[in-house]
């Protein structure tokens, strides 16, 4: 994956976690600031996403942990190097545990 293939990618995934979070009614604010993606909760917990240009990877940080993800490109999904999870899953579950009560995503 070239850089600008890489920056691509991430800035739709990143303007298509905004839009799903528009599309809840879970209250969750969010800032886009110089390629990094801050999501606040309501108890002052965050989720910060951020891309890793040399790497080409994706960085989230919850309240649970960091993870690293890498685009896979057969299953067309951006996967946590230290357990195979799907980004989405692991988002969702995390935003879900610092929202206190279930979140869903639909990234298209």
């Amino acid at each position: 994956m070239t850089e600008f293939e890489f920056n691509d990618q991430l800035d739709d995934l990143m303007m298509a976690i905004e839009d799903a979070i528009e599309d809840i009614d879970t209250d969750i604010d969010y800032e886009n600031a110089a390629g990094i993606l801050t999501l606040r909760f309501d108890n002052g917990t965050q989720i910060i996403l951020s891309r890793q240009g040399a790497l080409r990877q994706l960085w989230m940080a919850a309240r649970s942990g960091g993870f690293h993800f890498d685009f896979n490109d057969e299953r067309e999904q951006w996967i946590c190097d230290s357990n195979g999870e799907e980004f989405v899953k692991l988002l969702n579950q995390y935003a879900s545990e610092q929202a206190g009560e279930p979140v869903t995503l639909e990234l298209q």
